[in-house]
């Protein structure tokens, strides 16, 4: 099978889409066939994967950086070789220039077209322009893409309520993400590894939190309530992994908030042995995320045995269950300090918690890809036999 995957972000510009989009290909490559990555140019980068990436005219994306927007049909000797590609089946992970092109591809083949709802667009588009009302307009283009498509999925079926409350009506259906991250047989000398990058004892506490340093993942709930462990007198360390274009804001409130000395700000992290370390070494997650439709920094956490507390009733709580593999606050930054509080007060308790969390929620990316290609073939079948009906 030959698959076009096509999203408007991939490595370097790191994102859970992206992540996705490159474990497919991984996948799909190594077990079933070909996969092709079709995503916008970035600057000075060299691809070096498995699989073929196709990368096509873009511009920077002023307010929000790193992300670029794409142009491919300005980039004629791009769509010539996209075109010539004999894709069996398309899936678009944007629902933007790249998933457009995707769609125009699709129809042009008379190939089948899934495409996978991911993000909270309506929060992007708000923080974007400030504006209820623009960001009400770009969703229901939004929703009018998916509309054109064979196939939609979402992540969980708390997205698929997301994507339902944007006014979309047809079927969706659930392909959760996954995680390429195989729990290590060796998990102390990770520990022990970021023991010496940042001088900690071995029993001192430490929070992580990963992911783009924005305010649509509610960090700065995340930073008071370390203020306010602080100011009860707890001794411990919080590392935010990551970059974003709030990092300046947050930085300036960490020092507001007199936290200097407790928070790290480490940056962007591509070596996936050095992150794997990070969470090997936290005691507890820190993903208060409002925004996430289903964070695949949860999957990476559960399967170094990292429990994860995140806000109840937040799309990505929906697998959790508080107190066996993971913990629920409210959204409220006194409410969540008093939740680590109770959290940390019995480590035997938080190390059955983080088992539970790998037993119950580590999903790897070959299983999850397996289930992507059996629906693929499911999509075309049906397709030859709608055909074969016809004639």
């Amino acid at each position: 099978m030959i698959v076009g995957l096509f999203n408007d972000s991939f490595p370097p510009v790191i994102d859970g889409v992206a992540i996705t989009v490159k474990n497919y290909a991984y996948w799909i490559n190594k077990k079933y066939g070909l996969s092709y990555v079709i995503t916008p140019a970035y600057p000075k980068y060299k691809d070096n994967e498995e699989f073929e990436v196709i990368r096509y005219f873009s511009l920077p994306l002023i307010f929000r950086p790193p992300y670029r927007l794409g142009i491919p049909f300005l980039d004629i000797n791009a769509m010539k070789k996209i075109e010539k590609i004999p894709f069996d089946i398309i899936h678009a992970h944007s629902p933007f220039s790249t998933g457009v092109l995707g769609l125009y591809i699709a129809r042009k083949k008379k190939i089948p077209i899934v495409a996978t709802f991911h993000t909270k667009y309506y929060d992007d588009f708000k923080e974007a322009t400030k504006s209820e009302l623009i960001a009400k307009i770009a969703v229901k283009l939004i929703v009018e893409f998916y509309n054109q498509v064979d196939e939609v999925w979402t992540v969980n079926y708390s997205t698929a309520e997301t994507l339902r409350s944007y006014g979309f009506k047809k079927n969706i259906k659930i392909m959760p993400n996954g995680t390429d991250f195989i729990p290590p047989d060796n998990p102390q000398e990770y520990r022990e590894k970021i023991n010496k990058i940042h001088n900690l004892k071995e029993d001192e506490f430490l929070f992580l939190f990963v992911g783009q340093i924005i305010k649509q993942k509610n960090i700065e709930l995340l930073l008071k309530s370390f203020k306010i462990l602080k100011e009860r007198g707890y001794h411990f360390k919080a590392i935010l992994i990551g970059t974003g274009k709030d990092e300046k804001y947050f930085k300036d409130l960490t020092h507001k908030l007199n936290l200097e000395e407790n928070v790290i700000f480490t940056g962007k992290i591509l070596d996936r042995e050095l992150l794997k370390a990070y969470y090997a070494r936290a005691d507890l997650f820190t993903f208060p995320s409002l925004y996430d439709t289903s964070a695949i920094v949860l999957q990476e956490a559960s399967a170094l045995k990292c429990p994860s507390l995140v806000i109840e009733s937040s799309n990505i709580a929906e697998e959790i269950i508080d107190g066996y593999n993971g913990f629920l606050s409210q959204n409220d930054p006194y409410i969540y300090a008093e939740k680590i509080s109770q959290i940390i007060s019995d480590r035997k308790r938080l190390k059955s918690i983080g088992e539970n969390a790998q037993k119950t929620l580590y999903k790897p990316w070959e299983k999850i890809v397996d289930e992507v290609m059996k629906r693929y073939k499911e999509i075309l079948n049906s397709k030859k036999e709608y055909i074969g009906s016809l004639i």
